[in-house]
């Protein structure tokens, strides 16, 4: 659509359509919403009192044509700026046969004559928990049809029958059967199978559910917002406002570039519709303005992204280029190499102990110029050597050095772990670490480069510490089904973590620590394999898609860097969240727990992960032995 073009670029502005139960002439009426200010129009595809019968006579043989013609608009109108609706009287799961036969005849006739004319989306209630039949005839429209159409469901947030103990101020967990409508959702979107084609429009009523509740839609694939006008309140100047509540969902929903539909007459003194979009665009400038973070994140939404392998893989310039453009991460290194240069060199020493810094794994050596201004800055010297694998960034590296560093720095071309230094480091600093803190194996590395290290050394970091957290996307699960390779075993996508900016997700318990490290490492001669059991406390009936992982960071003393949600370093953009998803979508129910055993395993060639969920029902494991994902060594 037209309109879904408008928000996808993150830009404030809101794309809005209006919502039209009966058009008698749809180029005026699409010309008269355009002139207010609506980016598209929501109309029926039927006339909606024209009930059609397909069975009995002579209803069925009646003359002349069903509904008006596609010649009343251009081709491109039809395809960017009308969303179709289904006549209001169409039950496909009503249990009286004769109504079901005819829904089902409508049903197919309508969305068929929805793709004939191109529409971008159409609009199918759902009215019940269970919709079956309902889910069978789209499903099938939706296999058949050679177009990219998609189908709105159309959910209310709150049930229409009294079923309120969810509302506002209620926040006892969900028990036994899920008879939200978000039950409703799940249900029926598990019928069709996940299609990708298959997204919702949230229907918001004046009673909101409460916190837990909203925030599982937040996972969902939400397309649109359907607004009423009886929604909005009056302001001291006569004009439509929302309240608190529903101007933080909408917000929240406007994130999600979600498209806003209005429904409903105007209510306010003689306003007119526009008033309604103004103070829509209101709310859309006035969100936050977005962080460094998410600047940078931009267009990355979502987007799976295999977890680099630095040490099988020689890195590209761009990929360092990119990391290098973080500014914090560095100033948290130099700041730390301060510190540690305070500490270990007195003041009554500072013009005769000049430390020996090694930074093992270089690049392109943003990390030696962060140890030379570190050094400036405490006013203790310091000797360098870059040590760096990749061939190709050792040039930049000497070119560097030759250029700017001079023979402070001393550049080694080889692999840390087989290197021999000439002396023994007082300082080792590295920046080896992966979204989930170990998986570009800094353990393995500074293990194996331990012996440049003299006794009473320091390492940067010194320690790390990865977490995982039970995380609802429909979106990330349909994302990585579609990661399918022919050569590969049909489930291998489920098998693999994925780098990924998350955002179209619902988080359903705080994060939990997995895996630390420390370096130096007492143990270096051991193994770093791992193992832990975790218990995640679920609030509100959900669906468990997989497992976000996060780190954090120790640098040294009190210096930290972190992508975990709740102690995010601000304005850091070096690794987005890893995933680890589920071969099948596990349904959890408030206030159970969901455990999860995760392994890290090595064998002296590669290292790979292995997990399980064990409770509330266990899941196959995931990638046993390595079969489908291995870090090499």
């Amino acid at each position: 659509m037209a309109a879904a073009a408008a928000g996808a670029g993150g830009a404030a502005r809101v794309s809005a359509g209006r919502d039209l139960s009966c058009v008698p002439e749809v180029a005026g009426a699409l010309a008269a919403v355009a002139r207010q200010g609506f980016d598209f129009l929501c109309l029926p595809l039927f006339h909606p009192r024209h009930r059609r019968e397909f069975r009995q006579e002579p209803a069925r043989s009646r003359p002349g044509p069903q509904t008006r013609s596609d010649l009343l608009l251009s081709g491109r109108d039809w395809n960017t700026l009308i969303v179709g609706k289904l006549s209001p009287w169409i039950r496909p799961d009503s249990p009286l046969e004769h109504v079901r036969r005819n829904s089902e005849a409508a049903l197919s006739q309508e969305l068929g004559f929805g793709a004939y004319l191109g529409l971008p989306a159409v609009l199918v209630p759902l009215r019940q928990r269970h919709s079956p039949n309902l889910a069978r005839l789209l499903c099938s429209h939706l296999h058949g049809a050679h177009h990219s159409a998609m189908v709105w469901v159309r959910v209310p947030l709150l049930a229409p029958e009294d079923e309120r103990e969810d509302l506002v101020g209620n926040e006892e967990p969900e028990r036994g059967g899920d008879e939200t409508t978000w039950g409703w959702w799940h249900d029926f979107r598990t019928l069709c199978d996940y299609n990708k084609r298959v997204g919702v429009a949230l229907e918001v009523g004046a009673d909101l559910p409460c916190g837990a509740a909203l925030d599982r839609w937040l996972g969902e694939p939400v397309k649109a917002a359907l607004l009423p006008t009886s929604l909005f309140l009056t302001n001291k100047k006569g004009f439509p406002v929302l309240s608190r509540a529903h101007q933080r969902l909408l917000c929240r929903l406007l994130k999600l570039e979600v498209q806003v539909v209005l429904t409903g007459a105007p209510r306010h003194g003689g306003k007119p519709l526009g008033s309604y979009l103004q103070y829509l665009e209101h709310l859309g400038q006035h969100r936050p303005p977005p962080s460094a973070y998410e600047l940078f994140a931009r267009g990355y939404e979502d987007y799976l992204q295999s977890p680099l392998q630095p040490l099988m893989d020689n890195l590209e310039s761009q990929t360092y280029e990119v990391f290098e453009k973080d500014p914090i991460k560095y100033s948290q290194y130099q700041q730390a190499i301060y510190r540690c240069l305070l500490d270990r060199v007195p003041e009554e020493e500072k013009d005769t102990n000049v430390q020996v810094v090694m930074v093992l794994g270089a690049g392109r050596g943003p990390l030696v110029s962060a140890a030379l201004r570190a050094s400036r800055q405490a006013a203790r010297p310091i000797r360098v050597y870059a040590v760096e694998k990749n061939p190709n960034a050792v040039v930049t590296l000497q070119s560097w050095q030759y250029e700017e560093w001079g023979a402070q720095v001393t550049v080694v071309a080889q692999d840390m772990r087989g290197w021999s230094p000439p002396e023994g480091a007082d300082l080792v600093v590295s920046e080896l670490l992966g979204s989930f803190g170990d998986n570009e194996l800094s353990p393995e590395c500074l293990d194996g480069a331990q012996h440049c290290l003299k006794a009473g050394g320091v390492s940067i970091p010194c320690s790390y510490t990865s977490f995982l957290a039970p995380i609802s996307s429909s979106k990330l699960y349909t994302e990585v089904r579609g990661c399918r390779e022919r050569d590969r075993d049909p489930e291998a996508q489920f098998e693999m973590p994925y780098v990924v900016r998350l955002h179209n997700y619902h988080q359903l318990a705080a994060p939990q620590p997995c895996f630390t490290f420390e370096h130096p490492n007492p143990e270096a001669a051991n193994d770093n394999s791992r193992y832990c059991l975790l218990a995640f406390r679920v609030q509100v009936n959900s669906v468990l898609h997989g497992f976000a992982g996060y780190f954090e960071t120790t640098l040294y003393g009190d210096i930290t860097l972190s992508i975990r949600p709740e102690t995010h370093s601000p304005g850091m953009f070096s690794w987005f969240p890893i995933f680890f998803p589920l071969k099948q979508p596990l349904p959890v129910k408030a206030g159970e727990e969901v455990t999860v055993a995760f392994w890290r395993c090595s064998t002296p060639k590669k290292v790979w992960y292995e997990w399980a969920v064990t409770s509330p029902v266990p899941s196959a494991l995931h990638n046993p032995t390595g079969r489908s994902y291995t870090i090499g060594l």
